[in-house]
């Protein structure tokens, strides 16, 4: 334990084998000391588990659950900052996810605070971020929103109690869904989705969810809400229609003039918190509880609800039948396969947001992030929450997640700390928010999309100045097609334009020329040293750089072919060739370790082929694995022992007199 109660890796490592060495002992087995002399060992019967196995299988229990090396090395100093870290975290999340909640997927404000607690306590247990923040995420909960609606219209009566009843299974399912999908990603090792994943793709996600989320608020902030539900604007273009033709004729403008309000003191105290950012007890004052306590208590003075304004009333907490509830059941079960596509999109979405915050703070304080234990972690985190009727997707959030860090928070104690409060508000503290403006909450959601925003400008500009032009094009395509169509297809479309850009890259394998330096028997690549040179007529040294699969060697064959006839500059096919015919073909495999049973069985093809051509094959630098591969394959005998070489001089040593 370093000075300031902060737990250094030589420490927790060293407190880490003291622990193991004394269970090991009491267990009955072998201590440090035993392994260099010690007779205890010897008196190990020998029925009982090797002492090396159950270190081991501690060794691996705790890293699959994070938990147990933190909780037993954690030290009273760390009690502080976690405290105020989590009840700073939990002063913004409570009205936060009451207006996700109610104002983004349209179910009981209740079913956010669950959210925002249930799979916070499960993610502390298992995820390897000690900073991450699980709850309600604002773009999720629309998506959520908007299935929910789609199903709630197939009524008559989509507001009614059997509307309600619909929307709490809605929900039940899709986050069900995305807990497994997460844990199946995690599972089989999936959590390499972050970088094969283009960033350029969530940006104009993000930003055409901050679009979205800002016209829909836009509606309860006029007191648009009764003529909405009249008229059912069903696209986000016809509610901005909506929106522009009534928001001044038809609107309340008590309500507009409480929504504005309170967005211009939510700006106004955030930039003064900037401003006195050094004085800590400024920094930490939680902009959106004293909005929401100020409003709900003018709101009971002033009986705003008597001029119109849409109030939060009662809550009821147990929102159907029994508390916990089996989210498998035939009612929840039937919307299975309309909200698969919903739940996808959301899971995908969610961890790459979550990672991106993880690892900002393992870099910032200095820890590593394992993206398969994450999706682990975050799967498991939804499946808990899904055990309560109504809960919403929850993920990691990196405003949350950096404000827990500047707090003080240093591990996940921050966050059960957090999900304690907000369970005790959910029991306790919703009476008193009965007089809460709607129109407030929709306020809060409002200033988050400034902070949704704010970093695509620049990230467009920077694609700009890059001349990334496809970057450009999947953050024009994602942001219009969600905003034209729906967000489903736009992250679909993306998505799959996404994964089509990095298998084409994938399949290219990437091979260079060889050329000798005169004077010398060493060969480089002769776009990269231009004193190289091809010094034997016919012949085509190439190098490939990587390990062959069936992914990179199904164009192979071509590849080879444009390096044969036109070199490794770039040209189109319609060019005539610039160089004859190879005679001889050389290949350096130094950079490859692995090679597949479908490029092998390719590769096999390809030597057939070039010799019926009369083409002689050397091959050099070859591994031990890929010799291995090659017997089996029947590459070795179809060549011989003779074209395989130490090195390329070796083979050029052959060719040469050949050439004389």
């Amino acid at each position: 334990m370093g000075a300031e109660g902060i737990m250094t890796p030589h420490s927790e490592q060293s407190e880490r084998e003291q622990l193991l060495e004394t269970d090991i002992e009491r267990l009955g087995g072998i201590s440090r000391d035993s392994q260099y002399g010690s007779t205890s060992a010897r008196a190990i019967d020998a029925g009982h588990k090797p002492p090396q196995g159950r270190k081991k299988l501690r060794k691996r229990v705790k890293y699959y659950i994070p938990s147990l090396s933190w909780i037993p090395n954690y030290s009273a100093s760390l009690i502080g900052g976690d405290l105020l870290a989590g009840l700073t975290v939990a002063s913004m999340l409570i009205p936060q996810s009451v207006s996700y909640a109610s104002s983004l997927a349209k179910l009981s404000p209740v079913t956010g605070l669950f959210s925002a607690s249930i799979p916070g306590i499960v993610y502390a247990f298992l995820g390897t971020s000690r900073h991450l923040n699980v709850a309600p995420e604002a773009a999720l909960s629309l998506l959520l929103g908007q299935a929910v609606d789609d199903i709630r219209h197939d009524l008559d009566d989509p507001h009614s109690d059997k509307g309600d009843a619909i929307g709490l299974a809605v929900a039940t399912i899709i986050t069900l869904q995305v807990g497994l999908l997460s844990f199946i990603f995690g599972f089989f090792r999936l959590g390499f989705l972050d970088v094969i994943l283009s960033r350029a793709l969530l940006r104009g996600f993000i930003a055409a969810m901050a679009v979205i989320i800002l016209i829909e608020q836009l509606i309860p902030m006029f007191g648009l809400v009764p003529m909405e539900r009249l008229l059912h604007p069903a696209t986000t273009i016809e509610k901005l229609l909506f929106l522009v033709e009534n928001m001044f004729t038809h609107g309340n403008p008590m309500t507009a003039i409480i929504s504005f309000v309170a967005l211009g003191t939510l700006i106004l105290l955030k930039f003064l918190k900037g401003c006195f950012k050094k004085y800590w007890f400024i920094y930490r004052i939680p902009e959106v509880l004293v909005v929401v306590v100020v409003s709900t208590i003018l709101s009971r003075e002033f009986r705003w609800d008597e001029k119109g304004v849409d109030i939060l009333g009662s809550v009821k907490v147990v929102t159907s039948g029994s508390f916990f509830q089996f989210p498998i059941r035939s009612s929840n079960m039937k919307y299975l396969r309309r909200t698969t596509s919903t739940a996808v999109v959301s899971a995908v979405v969610g961890y790459l947001d979550s990672m991106v915050a993880a690892k900002q703070a393992g870099s910032r304080f200095g820890y590593g992030i394992s993206p398969n234990r994450e999706l682990v972690a975050l799967g498991a985190a939804n499946i808990g929450g899904s055990l309560i009727p109504g809960t919403l997707p929850a993920f990691g959030s990196i405003t949350r997640t950096r404000i827990n860090g500047d707090v003080g928070g240093s591990t996940q104690m921050a966050s059960l700390v957090c999900s304690a409060v907000i369970l005790l508000a959910t029991f306790y503290l919703l009476p008193l928010l009965y007089y809460l403006p709607k129109c407030v909450l929709a306020s809060i959601i409002t200033l988050v999309v400034f902070s949704l925003i704010q970093e695509t400008p620049h990230d467009l500009i920077y694609y700009w100045r890059m001349s990334a032009w496809m970057d450009l094009l999947l953050v024009t395509l994602t942001f219009v097609l969600s905003i034209v169509w729906n967000v489903e297809v736009g992250i679909v479309v993306s998505l799959v334009i996404s994964l089509l850009l990095v298998v084409r890259r994938s399949s290219k394998t990437r091979m260079t020329i060889l050329g000798r330096i005169p004077g010398t028997d060493r060969w480089k690549p002769i776009n990269e040293n231009p004193e190289a040179e091809e010094d034997v007529s016919g012949a085509l040294i190439v190098r490939i750089r990587e390990n062959l699969d069936f992914a990179n060697t199904a164009q192979l064959k071509e590849r080879l072919r444009r390096l044969e006839l036109y070199g490794v500059d770039k040209s189109h096919p319609s060019e005539d060739p610039r160089r004859t015919q190879a005679t001889v073909l050389v290949f350096h495999m130094a950079d490859m370790d692995d090679c597949d049973a479908i490029a092998c069985q390719i590769f096999y093809e390809l030597i057939e082929e070039y010799r019926n051509r009369g083409v002689g094959i050397f091959i050099t630098h070859l591994r031990a694995e890929p010799l291995k591969a090659f017997e089996k394959a029947g590459i070795v005998k179809l060549l011989g022992a003779d074209a395989f070489e130490d090195n390329v001089a070796d083979a050029m040593a052959k060719i040469r007199p050949n050439r004389w």
